[in-house]
């Protein structure tokens, strides 16, 4: 194997280390509001406000004890990991091929949203029965573990059930994707630097924030859309309602609105949303510096 050879293999295995740990710390620390979420967005009865949250929060933690808050994050874990790992070196890699193919080595700006919204949809597309595993077990108490959870799923809805909202996760992870590593990259390179300095911990915490806030912010119809068809058929729901994308969509406009339904629960994502991205960005900028002693751009 050559030098540069050498060097690619490298520079991969270094960006999966570091989206790996940096998905792991990022949702770790927003578990009890991404389960919160999760139980507003599935429900058709259940209205959203942040007084709500936190007496749904609060409940939890009187009745089942605090570490029920983070129900379904070994579920998540086995997701975020391989999907941030996937999803940084794969943006790290399509910005890569998209500079080679540029007479200047340079990265457009079409390229750098291209780049987000490719390694998005590879990742989720690579990871996404773990996605539905991870919503059933933080709505339904039956599912306990994630191998339970995949039994009982498959022996009572079939091993379809596993890619249920997937069409919605797609298209809404090609925004997202494409949106904030676009943002942040943009951003980050745009900051003015002297030689040799590097970006400081505040600006990266910010510009990840914003980042995460616009990704989150645009796509987040479609995100409502997959928790529907990913737990249609429990809590009461009627299955048909969710079969596909269109239906789950015009459902929940017709019946719930845009504010109730579209975008319930968008205003949480408004404070875990921005504080996920930075974390997970700047976790990644600093462990991959740590490995390689170079600043991704």
């Amino acid at each position: 194997m050559g030098q540069k050879e050498e060097r690619s293999t490298h520079s991969m295995l270094s960006n999966l280390a570091s989206g790996a740990i940096a998905g792991a710390v990022a949702k770790s620390t927003i578990a009890p509001f991404d389960r919160a979420k999760i139980v507003f967005q599935v429900s058709s009865k259940r209205n959203f406000s942040y007084k709500k949250v936190g007496q749904f929060l609060v409940e939890t933690v009187r009745s089942h004890g605090v570490k029920r808050l983070w129900k379904g994050n070994s579920a998540t874990m086995m997701r975020i990991v391989p999907y941030a790992a996937i999803s940084y070196m794969g943006n790290e890699h399509y910005k890569d091929y998209f500079k080679r193919q540029d007479p200047d080595g340079k990265l457009s700006h079409k390229m750098r949203f291209l780049s987000g919204s490719l390694a998005g949809v590879t990742a989720s597309f690579l990871t996404y029965g773990l996605e539905v595993l991870r919503a059933r077990m933080a709505i339904q108490s039956e599912y306990k573990t994630i191998v339970q959870s995949f039994f009982q799923i498959r022996e009572t809805e079939g091993i379809r059930s596993l890619y249920r909202g997937i069409s919605p996760t797609l298209i809404g992870v090609s925004v997202y994707g494409g949106v904030s590593f676009y943002i942040f990259g943009t951003l980050k390179n745009s900051h003015p630097l002297n030689p040799g300095e590097r970006l400081t911990i505040p600006y990266r915490v910010l510009y990840g924030a914003l980042a995460g806030l616009c990704g989150q912010s645009i796509a987040y119809p479609l995100d409502v859309a997959r928790r529907r068809m990913q737990t249609g058929g429990i809590k009461g729901d009627h299955l048909e309602r969710y079969s596909t994308m269109r239906k789950t969509l015009v459902h929940i406009y017709q019946n719930e609105g845009i504010k109730r339904g579209l975008y319930k629960g968008l205003s949480l994502n408004f404070v875990k949303g921005p504080m996920a991205a930075s974390i997970s960005y700047t976790v990644f900028d600093y462990v991959n510096h740590f490995i390689e002693g170079k600043e991704s751009y």
